[in-house]
């Protein structure tokens, strides 16, 4: 129930059952039941693979501006640490270490949080963008061969 095939499916077969019962066909006339159009069908496979990659695509927006923004977080928390470390050092009229070193270890974790919420986005990003590639061209080769069969059997 779950695979983006099952949609695309039932669209094309709601699409040819439609068609075979709308076409005065079946056992009652005793004629082969018949398509009457297979671009009608063949727009509706492909109406529902787009809806299927829709649904597939949802979430990976979020994911990518996850992977981008990340960074530029950290940075601009690493930027303000480093600005009050700077600060603590004027008021301070110091510039040994034992004042700057602590401002700016805690400045660098906004960055490497920044790179931590970064990485695993980017990581899975990149994983279901190409399952959905995969999955698209399964779904257009499904609706080819959904409408193969149908020609065979129907026209």
């Amino acid at each position: 129930k779950a695979s983006p095939l099952v949609g695309v499916f039932q669209a094309g077969y709601f699409e040819v059952n439609q068609q075979v019962r709308g076409g005065g066909t079946g056992p009652a006339t005793g004629a082969k039941p018949t398509v009457r159009s297979l671009e009608s069908l063949s727009r509706s496979l492909a109406r529902a693979a787009g809806v299927e990659a829709t649904r597939l695509e949802r979430r990976l927006s979020f994911l990518a501006t996850t992977a981008s923004v990340g960074p530029f977080i950290g940075l601009f928390g690493t930027v303000w640490g480093i600005m009050d470390a700077f600060g603590d050092i004027g008021r301070m009229g110091s510039a040994n270490l034992a004042v700057v070193a602590p401002g700016i270890s805690e400045a660098l974790i906004t960055t490497a949080m920044g790179l931590v919420a970064a990485i695993p986005a980017a990581v899975f990003f990149n994983f279901f963008s190409s399952r959905v590639k995969v999955l698209s061209s399964m779904m257009d080769d499904f609706a080819l061969e959904f409408l193969n069969i149908v020609e065979r059997n129907f026209t």
